[in-house]
């Protein structure tokens, strides 16, 4: 549950978004929809959340309001998350509102993929500059099992989709033991037949650890030898693109060959906290500083209330100023925070 809104302080700090440890806020991740037509294992529990009622999700002239006082705080990229974004209806035309906000250099979102063979164009021409595509496995029964009932073949579609018309893409495995070790190095040949990065990412205990079991988790230095062993030696990747730094994952390459990269997310074993500068937006406009703590701030409900853009960019310094050093994440299980993947977008 969200916190109080936060009284306007008497001075609201000048300048960019920075928190208590100097980490600047360049990278804000909206959730449009706590809503999915995928229920991942490691995203949703089994038996389900309770969705939110269409009243109480932010609507798009809020997100866009909201968003514009990021901008004015030197937030420059925007990801779209959900949820599944693209089962909120008029996504499209959202990501157009979003990317005409002045200040904001990139619009980009986070997808299954399974309603991209028909969006990725008209996403691409509503402004949006990239996606990061979920992708775990490449047997269609483990894909099947993983997503509670995906569809592999509709996903690479969209995948193929997303590429033909100039989107940026990357891939997103959820290393899981027994499911994506298996495929760690077919999925770096897959992404780089198609000229893209796969990337693994650590399975984080969110749902207060209920969907986390250590013994499924896939360390990043098992993920590194598991693509030595199959292509030969990686280096570390240098970071040229200054667009690198928006996001949590290290990147390797192939030393024989550094067009083939791959990226890893190890939120688990070697953390990046420290380097953090981004905050998440739920559905809902719960502000989150940190995906591993629980506590938010209601941006939604400083606008219901009649706030204005000071009251609203007074409760983002509050929430800014509040952030942890960092998670608290254990390989146990412990130490993750109640709310659950399927409402924070990760």
């Amino acid at each position: 549950m969200a916190a109080p809104a936060p009284a306007v302080p008497a001075e609201v700090p000048d300048g960019p978004l920075a928190d208590r440890f100097a980490r600047r806020v360049r990278y804000l991740r909206i959730s449009v929809t706590d809503r999915c037509n995928y229920g991942c294992v490691y995203c949703r529990p089994e038996a389900g959340v309770d969705f939110k009622a269409r009243r109480e999700l932010m609507t798009f002239e809020e997100i866009v309001r909201v968003l514009g006082v990021f901008a004015g705080l030197g937030v420059r990229r925007a990801r779209l998350t959900g949820g599944e974004p693209t089962v909120r209806a008029g996504i499209v035309d959202l990501v157009g509102q979003v990317a005409a906000v002045p200040g904001i250099a990139e619009v980009v979102m986070t997808s299954n993929g399974h309603l991209l063979p028909a969006l990725a164009r008209p996403l691409r021409e509503a402004g949006l500059a990239a996606v990061n595509v979920s992708l775990d496995t490449l047997d269609p029964e483990r894909f099947h099992s993983v997503t509670r009932g995906g569809d592999l073949d509709r996903v690479i579609a969209g995948i193929d989709a997303a590429i033909e018309v100039g989107l940026e893409v990357k891939l997103n495995a959820v290393a899981l033991r027994g499911v994506t070790d298996r495929d760690i190095a077919a999925l770096c040949a897959f992404a780089w037949e198609r000229g893209v990065v796969a990337r693994f990412i650590e399975h984080m205990p969110m749902s207060d650890g209920l969907l986390y079991d250590p013994e499924r988790e896939v360390p990043a230095a098992a993920i590194r030898a598991a693509v030595e062993s199959a292509f030969g030696p990686i280096a570390p990747s240098a970071t040229p693109d200054p667009q690198r730094g928006t996001g949590p994952a290290r990147y390797w390459h192939l030393a024989a060959d550094p067009s083939r990269e791959f990226g890893i997310i190890s939120a688990m074993t070697e953390h990046f906290c420290d380097t953090c500068n981004r905050l998440r937006l739920t559905a809902t406009g719960d502000l989150h500083a940190c995906l591993g703590h629980d506590d938010a701030i209601s941006l939604r409900d400083v606008i219901r209330a009649g706030g204005d853009d000071d009251q609203v960019r007074a409760a983002i310094w509050a929430s800014v100023m509040g952030k942890r050093v960092g998670h608290e994440f254990l390989l146990s299980g412990e130490g993750g925070p109640r709310k659950h993947m399927i409402g924070i977008g990760g």
